[in-house]
């Protein structure tokens, strides 16, 4: 009686940690199947439409705000890649030729730097506020969904009072009637600050694209948890 007894107790554990382990390996396959179906998932895809301010003139694409900002979103393993869409010497009426060729890819963030060659070349802000109307039309226009985010810009002040105030304005009233999210000035704590810019005065070095990455961030964050 007592050997049947003894069978039976080694029966009912073997069976029991066959069970466990059973289960154990459901939930491993489990866990990695979801993994899997997380990974199948398409990322978001974030454009940054703008100049050589996005492009990173000057510095290696992986040195240039955008890049930095992929770095962020990676971090927090947030699904979401990152689109360098700058272009050296870029205006807003060429922004406004150049943007249906982006949007053939799908957009899910749109993010707008541009308007600082015309600033630069005195280009009417009326003309320029047009064509940046334009091209966030375009997005939402085929992107209805997509969340919008302005990037402001500021002129110096050898342009004159009333055009620099203008020009200024051009990008929060445009933010606010488009309901954008909106990055008062892009170079925050870095125009104008020689040890933040290369050679020429206009464009951050790798230093001063850590902080456009952030001044950006601060404000995009939110939108992407």
């Amino acid at each position: 009686m007592l050997r049947i007894t003894s069978t039976l107790l080694f029966i009912t554990l073997f069976a029991v940690a066959c069970g466990n382990q059973s289960n154990k390996s459901q939930n491993e396959e489990k866990a990695q199947a979801e993994s899997q179906k997380t990974a199948n998932v398409a990322a978001k895809n974030i454009l940054f439409f703008g100049t050589s301010l996005t492009a990173g003139l000057g510095l290696e694409q992986s040195e240039a705000y955008p890049a930095l900002i992929q770095q962020k979103i990676d971090s927090l393993n947030l699904n979401y890649k990152v689109i360098n869409g700058g272009l050296s010497g870029e205006t807003s009426a060429g922004g406004k030729s150049r943007i249906d060729w982006l949007l053939k890819q799908p957009i899910d963030v749109f993010v707008l730097e541009l308007g600082a060659n015309d600033g630069l070349r005195g280009i009417s802000t009326d003309e320029t506020r047009a064509n940046l109307q334009a091209i966030i039309d375009k997005v939402k226009q085929k992107y209805p969904n997509a969340i919008l985010v302005m990037e402001g810009m500021q002129m110096p002040p050898n342009m004159g009072q009333k055009y620099t105030q203008d020009f200024k304005e051009t990008f929060s009233l445009l933010a606010k009637k488009n309901d954008m999210i909106f990055v008062p000035f892009l170079l925050e704590n870095v125009g104008g600050i020689a040890s933040l810019n290369q050679k020429d005065g206009i464009h951050p070095t790798k230093e001063g694209q850590k902080i456009l990455a952030e001044n950006v961030w601060s404000k995009l964050a939110p939108a992407l948890k």
